[in-house]
């Protein structure tokens, strides 16, 4: 089954996971993959390769009746 990405996405599960695990420059990755220096130090970081939401978790929550 593919991968669904929602439709700003730029990258895949398998290019965040070749990011994280690249020694590669942030300038170096982002010409390889067409994307920006942002989005290269932003996957970099995490250990996850998840596309989380970007929603605020107070946002989330259901609203209560009164």
């Amino acid at each position: 089954m593919g991968q669904i990405l929602h439709g700003s996405a730029t990258t895949t599960e398998a290019i965040r996971r070749a990011i994280q695990d690249s020694q590669e420059s942030l300038r170096a990755l982002s010409k390889r993959y067409g994307i920006n220096q942002k989005t290269v130090a932003k996957w970099k970081k995490p250990t996850s390769v998840a596309d989380l939401a970007v929603i605020p978790p107070f946002l989330m929550r259901p609203i209560s009746r009164i």
